[in-house]
């Protein structure tokens, strides 16, 4: 009997080709789909899990408090992950839950020289001897245990030793540092340790690892000093750890370790450093649940659809078996087989669609990580609970789709059917109606959705961010003291370029690094009040050379010799904070910060110095000659390429110590979109694959009712009906459907697509014409993907039409 059922679900599926190709190719990219979106959501959940004791990893992250003891700070996040050295010691101390204690600096570029060959190697850390019990890094040579004891130790990652030593043993060979301000670089660095690199789903990743002894060799003092940040802490807990019991102690350790009140400590586990931590400062990079959540949504929504199709092709031609089960009904098979019948056949194909996606999938993987930027890798989520799920999804699918079918078709009575009386249900139009429906409901939203996503990130790219991004040429060199001692021959030479239109130094520029400090501002009642923001050190002419808009004051200027040490300029948001909501009347305050104190002698105006997903927040740009890290070079368009090789010309006679490093700032800037760019690629391939998969069932709907209405079509011909009406008729029934699909996506889509926008500080309105030009879309999809079977309907000769009348 297993055997016969086969046979006729084979003969079923080769009696109807173009049905069966629509519905294995149509659920076929439908779970490849589903499965790329659930490798690249497996990825994002994946990250720091390779550490074999990533559930008792937790790291500090620090805040301030207000005089009211709520947690804020003067910066966008409350709480930052980068701050002080001394508070690792102390909790190890003073909570005996606590294993180990590894600290780490903040990435550390630094130029290393190997004879004659000068390398500006980035992703470099100053690291705790004890991260190796902590982290899994898997060691290839070296011992792990005294790889970071010693002052000037180095562990490289096996392809940075690759690049450096080719196959040579790197272990004992030695690079010569340079001395960069805030750093302890100089000295003769040894290889102690060569690990494999560090796995892509790791939240923080590096090339060199440079033992933190060696900074505290050099600088011990900011090793006891809590208000200096420059550093990580993370922890191994005990088996026995409990969170809640250590966070109620943290009131009490404060309290006897720290001499400021206002600070505080929150504890993040490793679990949530990737995904849920929105605190500043991290030491790589972060993803976002929201997007995953999203990506979700979008891989069950083309299952749904592909699951549509499937159900909604089988629900329609499941009348033209009516015969067949009156006659197997009439000859003896009870329900119970018909039903067996009906779902095996609808699981052949399911399994059928399942290898179709092995290949799609195959094929798609090069794409789908050009699109995503991860290494993706099949063989990586290949197991037995993945086999397992499809296993499930095939009998799940297999059954959803065939279950109309076997279950009304089967319970007719073969007396009625066998006469001729029609047994068709308004159920089963209904059904299909709805489905359709649905299925185009989700594919406006998706259609609406990706509108919505290419306007946001056009508004990130087109607004204008108050300062001149265009055709700004950055050098980057590391706070270098040779090249700052000879910043003002270097900055003549290149200005005398008559296609450099002007030059100017600073520690930061827009989009990238920039410290943070506390500032004491006179206050409206001639006090002193101490605050923090965010400082860009800069040179005399960056202010005009960035062309920002004075509101206040003044920018500095070489007229007054007395800017390079007793004057301060600041944004808009910094005079507010200290009371000042007329930025003229700041002007002249006194000021104290860093060790230099005068008076603020202007306040420019608002500008965007980082990513448009933060409001712009209190800036202090205080004038620094000798503390640089970059040059920025404003060029003219007519051949940027010559312009670019005579400033290396330039900057090797001047600089030949160190490589010449550039690029373009508004690159540079847009580099802190990655992860949207990334977003918006995702979400548009797979809107337009799932409104592809909607338009495919579509098709064999359009082409099935064309075929039960040929008869219908040909007696319209006879009497004289038009080829456009024809077509009219036959496409309306879809139209009103998608029309119906318009009015139930719009709420929807306004409700999903505002709370993605909310990750936005600038965003866009939701504006009321994208619902219609998405409805238009469809609309034009279904007219597109129904008009060829309508128009090839309304063609057809009635003479062959109504032969068989």
């Amino acid at each position: 009997m297993l055997k016969n059922y086969i046979k006729i679900a084979w003969r079923n599926l080769l009696k109807k080709k173009a049905y069966s190709l629509i519905n294995v190719i149509g659920l076929g990219l439908g779970i490849t789909c589903c499965f790329l979106i659930f490798m690249f959501v497996q990825d994002e959940l994946s990250f720091d899990t390779y550490h074999e004791k990533s559930d008792r990893i937790y790291r500090l992250t620090h805040g301030e408090l207000s005089a009211e003891g709520q947690a804020e700070n003067a910066g966008a996040n409350p709480y930052w992950v980068w701050n002080n050295a001394p508070v690792g010691p102390a909790i190890k101390s003073y909570f005996p839950e606590i294993d180990k204690i590894v600290q780490f600096s903040g990435r550390s570029d630094i130029l290393l020289t190997d004879g004659e060959n000068s390398f500006q190697e980035e992703g470099v850390f100053f690291m705790d001897s004890t991260a190796f019990d902590v982290f899994s890094w898997k060691v290839i040579k070296g011992d792990p245990k005294n790889a970071l004891t010693a002052p000037y130790s180095m562990v490289m990652t096996e392809s940075t030793a690759k690049r450096y030593f080719g196959n040579q043993d790197p272990i004992g060979k030695t690079l010569k540092g340079s001395e960069s301000p805030g750093r302890s670089n100089a000295g003769d660095f040894t290889v102690t340790a060569v690990i494999e690199d560090v796995p892509s789903n790791s939240h923080f990743s590096f090339n060199m690892l440079l033992s933190l002894s060696t900074f505290r060799v050099s600088r011990p003092a900011v090793f006891d000093y809590w208000g200096y940040a420059d550093f990580y802490t993370y922890f191994l807990v005990n088996e026995n750890f409990d969170l809640d019991s250590f966070e109620q102690k943290i009131p009490g350790f404060l309290a006897s370790r720290q001499e400021n009140p206002l600070y505080t400590i929150k504890v993040e586990k490793m679990s949530d450093f990737y995904l849920r931590s929105d605190a500043d400062r991290q030491p790589g990079q972060t993803g976002s649940l929201t997007n995953i959540y999203v990506f979700s949504v979008i891989g069950i929504f083309i299952l749904i659809i592909a699951m549509i199709n499937f159900m909604n092709l089988s629900t329609a031609r499941s009348m033209e078996r009516a015969k067949e089960v009156g006659i197997r009904k009439s000859v003896g098979a009870d329900r119970k087989h018909l039903v067996f019948q009906f779902l095996g056949e609808s699981i052949i194909i399911v399994f059928l669609a399942m290898l179709v996606s092995i290949f799609f999938v195959t094929v798609a993987m090069p794409l789908m990580n050009s699109i995503t930027g991860k290494e993706l890798e099949l063989s990586r989520f290949i197991s037995w609970k993945t086999v397992l799920s499809l296993i499930i999804t095939l009998f799940v699918l297999g059954i959803l789709a065939g279950s109309y079918p076997a279950f009304i078709l089967s319970g007719f009575r073969p007396v009625q059917i066998l006469k001729g009386i029609s047994v068709a249900s308004n159920s089963g139009v209904n059904l299909r109606k709805g489905l359709v429906v649905f299925q185009f409901s989700l594919s406006i939203i998706l259609i609406a959705g990706t509108i919505i996503v290419f306007t946001q990130m056009n508004h990130l790219l087109d607004k204008n961010l108050g300062f001149d991004k265009e055709q700004m040429l950055v050098l980057e060199y590391n706070y270098d003291e040779r090249v700052n001692s000879r910043s003002s021959v270097l900055k003549a030479e290149l200005e005398a370029n008559p296609s450099i239109l002007s030059a100017a130094f600073s520690r930061s520029v827009p989009g990238s690094y920039f410290p943070n400090a506390g500032t004491e501002i006179e206050n409206q009642e001639g006090g002193m009040t101490t605050m923090g923001q965010a400082i860009f050190q800069v040179g005399i002419d960056f202010i005009n050379h960035y062309n920002m808009e004075l509101v206040a004051g003044r920018s500095y200027s070489r007229e007054f010799p007395s800017d390079s040490t007793s004057a301060l300029v600041i944004n808009e948001a910094a005079a507010k904070q200290y009371g000042y909501a007329n930025p003229e009347d700041i002007i002249g305050k006194k000021f104290d910060q860093w060790g230099r104190s005068g008076e603020v002698i202007g306040v420019v105006k608002d500008f965007n110095f980082i990513s448009l997903h933060r409001n712009i927040e209190p800036l202090t740009l205080p004038f620094e000659a000798y503390a640089s890290r970059y040059l920025s070079l404003k060029i003219k368009s007519d051949n940027i390429q010559q312009t670019v090789a005579e400033v290396e010309k330039v900057w090797e006679r001047i600089a030949p110590h160190r490589p010449f490093l550039y690029s373009f700032l508004d690159e540079d800037f847009d580099k802190q979109y990655l992860s949207d760019f990334k977003f918006r690629k995702i979400f548009s391939a797979f809107s337009v694959l799932a409104i592809l998969i909607a338009s495919l069932g579509l098709f064999g709907l359009a082409t099935y009712t064309a075929e039960i209405r040929t008869k219908e079509i040909g007696i319209r011909k006879v009497l004289g009906a038009e080829v456009s009406s024809i077509v009219t008729l036959l496409s309306m029934d879809f139209i009103k459907l998608v029309l119906l699909a318009i009015v139930i996506a719009t709420p929807v889509t306004w409700f999903v697509m505002n709370r993605w926008l909310e990750g936005f500080a600038y965003k866009v309105g939701i504006s009321w014409w994208i619902y219609p030009m998405a409805g238009i879309m469809a609309i034009v999809v279904a007219i597109a993907t129904i008009g060829s079977q309508a128009i090839r309907a309304a063609m057809l000769n009635p003479v062959k039409s109504l032969r068989s009348e």
